[in-house]
């Protein structure tokens, strides 16, 4: 692959990790938005059916005493009564019901408060307590006929101009101006009323009456028994899960004074609604009418989050009666326990975005290290290529010489026993430079697949040199090359394998005589230093006078079949295996090959390998391991 098409390919794999990335982007942010959604829609149904088994429960004695759509006009008192002592005996719960009354405004003198006693079955005449009285002179107020009283909630000069534009939380005038079941709530003194055509004074039937007035029903909850026992079943039933509430719930009266009505989390305070996620107006007032500073936050809030949909409008029951012009409406606030889900939302976005990130990164690792992999198989292909053509030019021209040689003797050109020697020196010495070029390749091969076993044991220096003097002293003067030897005393044993230690001093000499230069000078020394764990070790070195190494090439010159492009240039022959091969035998015995070389004035190569004092558990633990291997075979 040129480097034009390498360009063209990174460039397109850029493009397609942007698209990936851009398109990841706006999945996450959809999945993000349609969570926070789903969400929502969810709690809106749990929030509607809160909201209709609420008023279940407050409309339960509605039912039970049926008052009409004509108001009452064919039953009398008794009919409520015993009505109520029915319920009141059969219902699961009779505390909700504190007490239930008959205003008697139709009568023309002064207006009598009745209370319908269901143990007793009777009517008993009481004073007016003090928390109606503003209820009930609002209704006496409204009870000079039927169409007044139906319209009893209504606060005088109040308009639905009030209602802000476009407010989710808006009323529903229809419902309220239609009361059809005629039942209206008073969320003040937590009552429910509804207007009756008058009936006959069970004290005093003689007593005189306004045909066209009505009397009204009372009808007063227990506010305890809603706050310790409904709210919290509601909210256990609607927002529960295995481990408790799955939401932070409460239940809020809006007026001047907010206040809690139930709180499912004692640390709530009334100036968090605002932040809440959802907002529920239970009895549907304005919301324009309620706290403005509640309000003014709720709106904020909700206007930041670009979410006023939160804000919802139950369905009307019953009309909420206004004794002011500022409502004080009840309120279900809701979150999640886990916060905000908008927050709930952002974290799964950042989650997705993470994970989808980390997937990029690793699809673009993944293509880098396939672009990194297909460079490096080219140039291996390469060096691979150029290595073939190295071995088969080392082996045509030995075998080339050999056959020339062999022919010449065959047509009896070569006469007498000198020439004879010649060729049969030259054909020698041409087929031993094949068998150790085989070799060379047999043992790269068993060392790269790690079969080459080592039998390691205490050799002394002078014991190395004399075989290395003795294997490579032809290779030397073939080259013309003077070896001089340099060697510090004392030196200490070192741990290997002497036929492999003789091999890699020879490839380095080897190879210090192919690229010495035209000195022709090759120096072999051996010290004794420390290696960085405080522990002795013994120095070959191998120093020619040669062009050196640049520092570019250095990293390389140990890979196989690296060959410099100056030496390929200068048609140097060789196979690129000899320094490789020297580096895994030095490995293979637990030493190492280093190398220090400058331009213009020649390289060292050292082989470093550990004292035998220093290394006697390493030889016990090779020994034990030899032994279990020849015994296993």
């Amino acid at each position: 692959m040129s480097s034009r098409l390498r360009l063209a390919a990174l460039l397109g794999m850029a493009t397609l990790l942007v698209i990936v990335a851009i398109l990841q982007y706006q999945w996450a942010t959809q999945l993000s938005t349609a969570m926070e959604v789903q969400i929502g829609s969810n709690l809106r149904s749990l929030m509607n059916r809160w909201h209709r088994d609420f008023y279940d429960e407050l409309s339960a004695i509605c039912i039970a005493i049926q008052v009409g759509p004509d108001s009452g006009a064919h039953d009398d008192w008794n009919d409520y009564l015993q009505r109520y002592a029915e319920w009141n005996r059969d219902e699961a719960n009779p505390n909700l019901v504190r007490e239930i009354y008959n205003w008697q405004t139709s009568a023309r003198e002064k207006p009598e408060l009745l209370r319908l006693n269901p143990n007793d079955k009777s009517l008993d005449s009481v004073s007016v307590p003090p928390e109606l009285e503003g209820l009930l002179t609002r209704l006496r107020t409204n009870s000079r006929n039927l169409r007044l009283s139906l319209s009893a909630w209504e606060f005088p000069n109040s308009s639905e101009k009030e209602h802000p534009a476009g407010s989710n939380l808006m009323p529903s005038s229809g419902f309220r101006s239609n009361a059809l079941a005629g039942w209206q709530f008073d969320e003040k003194t937590l009552a429910l009323v509804h207007p009756v055509v008058h009936h006959v004074n069970p004290f005093n039937s003689q007593t005189p009456v306004n045909r066209e007035a009505v009397d009204w029903l009372v009808v007063v909850f227990n506010l305890g028994e809603i706050q310790n026992r409904i709210l919290p079943l509601l909210a256990s039933r609607h927002f529960g899960g295995h481990a408790g509430l799955e939401y932070k719930l409460a239940v809020v009266a809006l007026g001047d004074k907010p206040g809690f009505i139930y709180s499912s989390d004692p640390a709530l305070r009334v100036n968090d609604v605002g932040n809440f996620d959802f907002i529920m107006n239970i009895f549907d007032s304005s919301p324009s009418n309620m706290n403005e500073e509640l309000w003014q936050t709720v709106k904020r809030n909700q206007a930041l989050r670009g979410q006023e949909w939160r804000n919802l409008s139950a369905p009307v029951w019953f009309p909420v009666i206004q004794h002011t012009s500022h409502d004080e409406p009840w309120v279900l606030i809701l979150q999640h326990r886990m916060g905000p889900v908008g927050a709930i939302a952002r974290s799964v976005w950042h989650r997705d975005l993470i994970i989808g990130g980390i997937v990029l990164v690793l699809l673009a690792a993944n293509m880098g290290l396939i672009v990194f992999a297909s460079q490096r198989a080219q140039n291996f292909a390469k060096v691979q290529m150029e290595f073939v053509a190295s071995v088969s030019h080392e082996l045509r021209t030995p075998l080339a010489a050999i056959f020339s040689a062999a022919e010449n003797i065959k047509d009896g050109f070569v006469e007498g026993e000198k020439n004879l020697k010649f060729y049969g020196s030259l054909m020698t010495g041409q087929t031993r430079q094949l068998i150790d070029l085989v070799d060379h390749i047999l043992l790269f091969a068993s060392t790269r697949s790690g079969k080459t076993q080592y039998v390691l044991c205490p050799l002394t220096v002078s014991e190395i040199l004399q075989a290395v003097r003795k294997n490579a002293t032809g290779l030397v003067e073939g080259a013309g090359c003077t070896l001089e030897e340099h060697i510090a005393p004392g030196l200490p044993s070192v741990l290997g394998d002497l036929s492999a230690v003789c091999t890699c001093l020879q490839n380095l000499i080897a190879n210090a005589a192919k690229y010495g230069g035209e000195d022709r000078w090759i120096r072999l020394s051996a010290t004794c230093g420390e290696t960085e764990k405080q522990t002795k070790e013994v120095r070959i070195s191998v120093q020619d006078h040669g062009e050196g190494i640049s520092r570019p090439e250095l990293p390389h010159i140990f890979e196989p079949f690296y060959r410099s492009p100056k030496v390929i240039a200068a048609q140097i022959h060789g196979t690129g295996l000899g320094l490789a091969l020297a580096k895994r035998i030095a490995e293979g015995l637990g030493g190492r090959v280093s190398v220090v070389s400058e331009p213009g004035v020649g390289s060292t190569f050292t082989l470093h390998l550990g004292a035998a004092e220093d290394q006697e558990g390493k030889l016990a633990a090779a020994n034990s391991e030899s032994t279990r291997t020849m015994k296993n075979e």
